[in-house]
């Protein structure tokens, strides 16, 4: 049996979407998707494009040059990795008001953003004593991996994060004209936003890592890497390693939060039924249907290996 090869490829555009292209691109892809391999999440709103697709390299290829005959050719910040497996079930595609849920209105980044910072030199900015350097993910991505020295606004979502700027971002440095801003996320969306914001308040000297965490990864050698344990991605290899390979982390099932190899041994853990994080938020009850959901999964499991 031939094994695939599955390419990821993680993207974003921020641009003007015209509401007819948008749903024009979203049935063509959903044609695609009937005929092709094709599997991923992707979110189209008024301000661009972003999300992930996993296919083979050939279906991929045709998949992003049909997306840059709609954006116009824009850039669509590719960040690429690769699987034995599929990392998503089925292509999922969303139309929202926004590609990346911050809840702030009039925040443009495809016409006023901060400035890039290539990977390369990140590490000269962010070991900067003038700089401080801002974690824009959730805190659950946070836990598991990130720069040295970060500060973790501890959000539970991005919408949250507009919040978190207004009521502490002042306490971390005296000179609002003189002291640099570093922000970065897992593939650039996130702090390129957040640095739209940051400019509409009327801050200065605002940089974001171009790419991400993840471009980060793949450019710099391990011994200059300043990254810290491991990335989290939203697809079933829930943390990639250093080398962008899966990590070892895997997904608690009842809660949905990131589970290491050390978590796993603690007692609290039950494979699909409960981590040390959510002990207390489900009832018995609960846990009777998520350990029955795991039988099941268990069960087709041994089917289909059983099969091969």
């Amino acid at each position: 049996m031939k094994v695939k090869n599955y390419k990821i490829v993680s993207l974003y555009s921020f641009f003007s979407f015209q509401e007819n292209l948008i749903l024009e691109l979203k049935n063509k892809l959903l044609e695609f998707e009937n005929e092709n391999d094709l599997s991923g999440l992707l979110i189209f709103a008024s301000e661009g494009i972003n999300g992930t697709i996993c296919a083979e390299k050939n279906v991929i290829d045709i998949v992003i040059n049909l997306l840059n005959k709609y954006t116009d050719n824009k850039n669509l910040n590719l960040k690429v990795s690769f699987s034995k497996n599929k990392v998503f079930k089925k292509l999922k595609i969303k139309i929202k008001k926004e590609i990346v849920t911050m809840g702030v209105n009039e925040i443009y980044p495809s016409q006023d953003n901060g400035t890039y910072v290539d990977p390369g030199n990140w590490n000269k900015l962010i070991k900067n004593q003038n700089t401080i350097v801002i974690d824009t993910r959730n805190h659950y991505e946070v836990a598991i991996g990130t720069f040295h020295n970060s500060i973790n606004p501890n959000t539970r979502n991005f919408s949250e994060f507009p919040k978190w700027i207004d009521e502490h971002l002042e306490s971390h440095f005296e000179k609002k004209e003189s002291t640099n801003i570093a922000m970065f996320c897992t593939g650039g969306i996130r702090c390129e936003k957040a640095t739209s914001l940051l400019k509409k308040k009327g801050y200065k000297n605002i940089y974001h890592l171009k790419g991400g965490i993840l471009q980060y990864l793949d450019e710099i050698p391990k011994e200059e890497n300043l990254f810290e344990g491991e990335c989290y991605v939203f697809d079933k290899r829930v943390a990639l390693d250093h080398e962008l390979g899966k990590g070892s982390y895997s997904i608690c099932h009842a809660c949905g939060m990131p589970v290491s190899i050390q978590d796993q041994k603690r007692k609290e853990y039950r494979k699909g039924i409960q981590c040390h994080f959510c002990i207390d938020q489900f009832s018995d009850d609960d846990r009777e249907r998520f350990e029955e959901r795991q039988k099941q999964l268990d069960r087709l499991k041994r089917v289909k290996s059983n099969n091969l």
